[in-house]
Parts: C-alpha cells; structure tokens; sequence
C-alpha cells in the first residue's frame, strides 16, 4: 500500500512540475526570451516527465523494477543535465558546456569508483547502473551550479532539484523499503518542485557585461581532484578489507585513471594557455611601463623604495641601486621633505581612503645630483592584496615650469621695448609702497612727435624710435629704479628717490630723451612732458599714478619739455579744462561767444584807423574765459577754423552797423588750418558781399610764430586773399624766429611789431626802415602809457594798438568811440 501511494504521488508531482516546465519554457518562447532559457526549461520538464514516469514502475511493473528505474533514471539524468546546463547563467557556449560535462564526468566516474566499493552495493549489483547514473549526473549538475554566473539563481534551483531527485531515485532503485523509502519519495518531490521553480523563474538575468577572468577558473580546478581522493580511499579501504580486486573493479579504476588522466592534460593546457597570456600581458605591461613619462616606485609603510619602473634610468637617470632600499625622503629636497611627508601621513592615515590620488609637488635629486621639479600622485593600494603598497608616480615638471615662469616674466615685460610694463609698474609701486613705506617719486613722462614719425616714416621707424628711447631711459636711471612702458608713446620711471632728487632725475630725462634720434637720412627731434607725483600724497598705488598723469598733463598744457608736479590745483585746474572742452563745442550756437573790439589809432593825429576783432567766451558759470585759456582749448578740439569763420562773420555784420569813413579798416585773426584750406578765399570773398564790405577794409591777421614752417603754403595763401584786394597783416613781429628776408616773400601790407620787440630801439629802427622801403604800415602793439607812444612815433610807426589809445570794448562801446573822435 505505501508503494502505491509513493508512485502516485511521484507521478503527480513529476506530471505537475513537467507540466509547469513545459508551459513555462513555451511562454518564455512566446515572449521572445532568450531561447536558450526556453529550450532548458523545456528539457527540465522533459526531465520531471521522466521521473514521474519511473516513480510509478513499482505501481504497474513491480517484477521488472531494478531495470525501469534504471532506464527511467538513465532518461531523467539526461534530460536535467542538458536542461540545467542551457539555463540562463549556466554557459555561454556549447565548448563551455561539453567542457563542463567533462569535468562533471570525471568526478561523475571517482565518486562511481568509490560506490562501486562500497559491500553494499556488491550485494545488489542490480542497483549499480542506477547509482553509476545517479552519481555522474549529480557530478556533472554540481560543476555547471558551481561555475554559473553571475546570477546563477534558475541553475542553483533546478541543480538541487536535480540533485535531490537523482538521489532519491537512487535510493529508490537501490531497493530500500519502509522509512527510507517514504523519505527517498519526499526528496523526489521536493526536488521536482525546485526544479520546476528554477526553470520557470522569469528574472533572467542579462549576458555578462565581461568574459570570466581566467582566475575564476583556475582557481576551481584542485577542488575537482577531491573526488578523485575519495575513489583513491575507497580503494585502499577496499584492498585492505576484501583484499583483492576483482575484473570489474580493475576496470572501473582504469576508466578512472584515464579520465583523470586526460582531465589534468586539460588543465595543463588550460594553464599554459593562461600562462602565455600572463607573458603577453606582462611584456605589454613592461613596454607601457618602460615607455611611461613617469617613473613609478613602489613604497612600503616605512616609505621605503621597493621598487621603481625602468623608466627611471631614461628619465632621471636613477639606477635601481641608487633608489630601492632608500626612504623616499632621501631623495627630496630638504625644503621639500616636510611637505611632501604631511601629505603622505595624511595617505597613511586614510584620510584620502577612497578618494582620488593624491599629488605631492617636492624637487626630486636625479641620477646627476640635480633638482628637478616634479609632481607625484600617491595611491593608496595597500588594501589590495597584489600590491599592499604606496604606488607613487613621479611626472617631471620642469619643462612646464620653466613655461609657466617664461610666460609669467613675459606677462610683466613690454614686447618692444623691454622695459617693464603698465602690470609690473603697479606691482613694484605697491611693493615699494610696503617696504619703504611712503618714501619715493614716480615719474610719468608723455613723447610728443612720435605721431608724425609713423605717419611720414611708417610704424617700423616709430617703433625703432621707441626701442632708442627705452635704452636712453635705462642709462639715465639709477640702479634702484624701474622704468616702465604704459603704452603707445607714454613711459613712467618709479625711483625711491624724494622729491628734490627725483626731479633732477625728471630733467636728466628731458634733456636727454630731448637729443636728436637719427633716423634714415635724416633726424627727428622729439619733446616729453613729465609729471612727478610722491607716493606720500596717495591712499593707493592707483591714485599714484593717476596725479602723475595729471600732473604730466599740465605739463603739456603749459607747453613743451616741461616737468611738473602733481598739487591739489593741478587737478582743479585739470577738471575746469575739462569741463571748458565739453561746453566749448556748442558755445556758438548758445549764444555764448562774442566780439570785443580794440582800436588802432594814428600816432601823430590819434584819429581811429580801425579795430581788431577779438573773441571771447563768456561761460554762464565760470564768468569771461581770457583768450589765453580758450584758444589752445579750441586748438585740442581741432575747432580753430570753426570759430575763425564765426568771428569773420560777426565782425563783417558788426562793422555794417558803424558810420566809419571808406579808409576804415577791420582785422580778423586766421589760425593755420582755415588759412590753408583751399576754400577760405572763397569764403571770404562770400561774407564781404554779403555784408557789402569792400575787400581792402578787410585784413586779416597772420601769427609770425608758425608762419616760419611752412613758408611756400603761407605765401601762396596769402597771395590768393591779395587777388580778392583783401589785405594781410603779419602779426606780433619779433617774437618768433622768422627772418627779415621772408619780409620779401610775404605777400603782407601791414606789420604789427610785438611788445617785446619795441624795447630793442636799434631792432625797431632797422625794421620800421625796412618796413617803409616795401611799403608796408607798422603798426606798434602794446602801447600802454605816454612814454611807449612817444617811442613808437620817434621811431616811425604810423599807427599805434594798445591800453593807451584804447580798450578792448564790445561793439556798441567801439561805436561811441569813433563817434567822440570823429567830433
């Protein structure tokens, strides 16, 4: 009756869990799972069929038991051996698979060796086959199990199934009644059960990212001789206890032997292949080392060089003997030594565990006893078994470092001249500033002419004009002080000097800065405006070099080769400039500029001959502006023509208004630009009809200081206003250098002597002379008291201009005056 009941309930659970497996492996082929998974599970459940179909030999053939089971365990094993090895993790391939079932065999045939030993199974030699089956199956199952990755969770279920269930059919073939075979019954369906839960689990797990590492492997190979120690027990146990072995038994251990036999032969080829590997790897691994830019040492916790890469011979020079033994700090510099043994005991005490690599800037001694500059990064390895060390790589630096200290002297250096820099320059005040405290001068020095020389030389001549000056600078400065270039045509000198000494410095520099420069076949002159600012009277170096400048621009101001010191004033000065440059250029058309006018009298009748038209600026704020102030502001502005065509106009429509005889003249200043453009005749032709004036009232005032640099232009220009009957006055004779023989060339009627002039008698008396021979009128300037009329009459000057025959005076002041002289 138990026999029964155990065959029915092996056949239910075998038909249930095929059933299951069957199903299973055809949905996973329908969801399009890994085929391999629906072809194992398939196989499985092939498997469980099988086993219920021989649970139930005792149920239908009881006389043929022994054999049934053999040929039903023999179909079982076959099925779950191929089901176990194509499920997922199992095997990638069907080499891994046979090579796998080879192994299986071999431990499959020691532990058979080893039952076939045993006395009981002699006594039963129909059971042998069976458990010969049994143990090769669960022999091949358990090294697919053990070497299933990587997540093996569907072959360790159906493995242990299988295992389960080959064991209890064993038992069950080995004939065992009562307990053991109930329990024998229990493991068949408990072994089914998990192989059906293995072969229909739907994790699959994805295929390894990477191959199996040779090691993994390798290093399971002695754990597969075991079972060869068993059959080795079992047959001395066996000599020793029957004390002969029998035709089978010899065999049976030869078949062994030889499996074994040819298993190692595997293994050995398997190693060597490993090992040709490992020769591969390493000679690649030595080639990147040895052609490594770093150098590589291995230190122990002592730091102690126990190795280093061979590129230490090709980089630093440094032979093996001279570095493995010897504490890394030995070969540092000693400035370096503490810092470099900070970071590494900080390594040591894992507080970069995990982290990255952790870098060491220290000088190295090479194999020639030099200092290099070199970066490390300090790994921490010593929780790895392989290494357990300080891996340090050692890079050579001093390339980049010698870079980095190029570019940074290059960043502080001008290119053209050499001198130091605008960046350089601030630094070094700054420095200055902190250890000297407040003494010192700097000096900002301006070049005028350099303009000209690139337009009429080319920017190559102006640039080898630049590079003269930098080296005159250099010699005329002292050792402590720095001269420096802040751009285009603007130098600066910083000297520690205190104010008398510094500028004496500042003329040294003038003077010789102020030298002719040779150029090709000829010479250019050129003029510097220094400004001298004391470190004391600055919060910052900004502000230094900011009332430097300002003082070098009133030196400019105030006129060429000059040198001037930076005051409060200077800076008012400087903004009320300013300020005049901005409101200057819509003056006119505010109504702000007007017309003075100053008569011109006979000396021997004091009747008025005519006036000058002088301009004049009246700022709504700051009151009169002198001509002396608004004229070389308009000259910067580029605005001197503007305002002359404004004067001609006014004065033409002004002179309308007078009851003046015909001989009455009116005179008007021209600077150079409006002179020597073609259109000013043009223009002046264009006013006089306008306001019906004729041409001869109408002079027009040439300065003699510039007349001498362009004489030609200055003669054809006049020479145009001749031809329209306007006169031309050649203004404040005497205080420039033009010659008396230009007196000839001038296309002028009148003269108009300086003030300074009028001192010299003898000078007087030559030009009034020369003056009546070309049949021009002189007239005196700067006639203040009785005493300068008398002398301009004693000398022969007809007409006189000055404070003593009449004050400069808006048009209707003018106006009453002709009329009381002409009463």
């Amino acid at each position: 009756m138990v026999a029964v009941l155990l065959a029915w309930t092996i056949g239910f659970a075998g038909l249930s869990a095929g059933a299951v497996l069957i199903r299973a492996a055809l949905a996973l082929h329908r969801a399009e799972r890994a085929f391999v998974s629906c072809r194992g599970a398939g196989l499985v459940g092939m498997g469980a069929l099988f086993t219920a179909l021989t649970g139930l030999v005792p149920w239908w053939a009881p006389e043929q038991e022994s054999a049934w089971l053999t040929a039903g365990l023999a179909l079982a094993a076959a099925c779950f051996v191929a089901g176990t090895s194509l499920l997922p993790g199992a095997a990638s391939n069907w080499v891994v698979r046979l090579r796998r079932a080879y192994d299986g065999v071999g431990l499959g045939v020691s532990l058979g060796f080893a039952i076939y030993l045993v006395p009981a199974a002699a006594s039963r030699p129909r059971a042998v086959p069976a458990l010969l089956i049994a143990a090769g199956a669960i022999a091949i199952v358990t090294v697919i199990v053990l070497r299933a990755r990587p997540r093996p969770r569907a072959a360790v279920w159906c493995g242990g199934g299988t295992t389960l269930v080959m064991l209890s059919l064993s038992v069950l073939a080995f004939g065992s009644d009562g307990p053991a075979a109930v329990v024998a019954g229990l493991g068949v369906v408990a072994g089914l059960t998990a192989s059906a839960i293995g072969g229909s689990r739907r994790d699959l797990p994805p295929p390894p990212l990477e191959p199996r590492h040779p090691d993994q492997y390798l290093a399971s190979y002695p754990l597969l001789a075991v079972p060869a120690a068993v059959g080795v027990v079992a047959a001395v146990w066996h000599l020793l206890a029957v004390e002969e072995f029998g035709t089978e038994a010899i065999v049976f251990g030869l078949v062994m032997v030889s499996v074994l036999v040819v298993r190692e032969l595997l293994v050995v080829r398997d190693i060597r292949r490993y090992a040709g590997r490992l020769r591969v790897t390493e000679a690649h691994f030595r080639s990147l080392v040895a052609g490594a830019t770093d150098l590589t040492l291995v230190l122990d916790e002592r730091l102690t060089v126990r190795w280093q890469s061979p590129a230490a011979a090709r980089l630093f020079g440094l032979r093996d003997t001279e570095v493995i033994g010897r504490e890394f700090a030995e070969l540092i510099h000693p400035d370096d030594v503490a810092d470099a043994q900070a970071v590494i005991g900080s390594v040591l005490a894992g507080e970069h565990e995990g982290g990255p690599p952790v870098l060491v800037q220290a000088r190295v001694r090479d194999g020639a006893c030099l200092w290099r500059d070199t970066e490390s990064t300090i790994s921490d390895l010593r929780r790895v078994p392989e290494v357990a060390a300080l891996v340090v790589h050692v890079r050579d630096v001093g390339e980049r470092r010698h870079l980095e200290r190029t570019l940074h002297r290059l960043s502080y250096l001008d290119q053209l001249t050499g001198l130091a820099n605008r960046r350089a320059l601030m630094r070094d005040l700054l420095g200055m500033r902190r250890q000297a405290g407040q003494r010192g001068t700097l000096l900002v020095i301006d070049l005028h002419g350099l303009a000209e020389i690139n337009d009429s030389r080319g920017r190559e001549v102006g640039d080898a004009v630049l590079i003269e000056v930098a080296r005159r600078l250099r010699t005329l400065i002292g050792d402590e002080d720095v001269a420096a270039r802040l751009g285009g045509d603007e130098f600066a000198v910083l000297t520690p000097a205190s104010s008398v000494p510094a500028y004496a410095l500042a003329s040294r520099i003038v003077a010789g800065l102020g030298e002719l420069y040779p150029l090709p076949g000829n010479t250019a002159e050129l003029h510097f405006s220094v400004g001298l600012a004391e470190l004391a009277g600055a919060a910052d170096s900004d502000e230094v070099l900011r009332h430097a400048d300002l003082a070098r621009q009133r030196a400019r101001q105030l006129g060429r080769d000059r040198v001037e010191w930076y005051d409060p004033d200077v800076e008012i000065q400087l903004h009320r400039r300013m300020e005049l440059e901005q409101q200057l250029l819509g003056a006119a058309a505010r109504g702000e500029l007007d017309l003075v006018f100053q008569p011109v009298a006979g000396l021997t009748d004091g009747r008025p001959a005519g006036v000058e038209a002088l301009l004049r600026w009246r700022h709504p704020h700051l009151g009169p502006i002198p001509p002396r102030e608004l004229l070389p502001i308009a000259a910067a502005l580029g605005i001197t023509a503007e305002l002359d065509e404004w004067v001609l106009e006014e004065a033409c429509r002004r002179m309308t208004g007078w009851s003046v005889s015909d001989d009455f003249w009116l005179s008007v200043n021209v600077g150079p630009r409006e002179l020597l453009t073609a259109r000013f005749p043009e223009q002046v032709a264009t006013t006089l009809r306008r306001y019906g004036l004729a041409p001869e009232r109408l002079v027009v005032e040439v300065a003699e200081t510039w007349i001498a640099e362009d004489v030609p232009a200055i003669v054809a220009a006049l020479t145009g206003l001749r031809r329209l009957g306007v006169r031309a006055a050649l203004d404040d004779f005497g205080s420039g250098q033009t010659s008396l023989s230009h007196l000839r060339r001038l296309p002028v009627d009148m003269l108009k002597l300086s003030p300074a002039l009028m001192a010299e008698k003898s000078v007087v008396d030559v030009v009034v002379s020369l003056g009546r021979r070309l049949g021009l009128d002189i007239v005196a300037k700067g006639l203040e008291t009785d005493d300068d009329i008398k002398r301009a009459t004693e000398a022969g000057c007809r007409f006189g201009q000055g404070f003593a025959l009449g004050h400069p005076g808006p048009a209707e002041r003018v106006e009453a005056y002709l009329d009381s002289h002409r009463s």
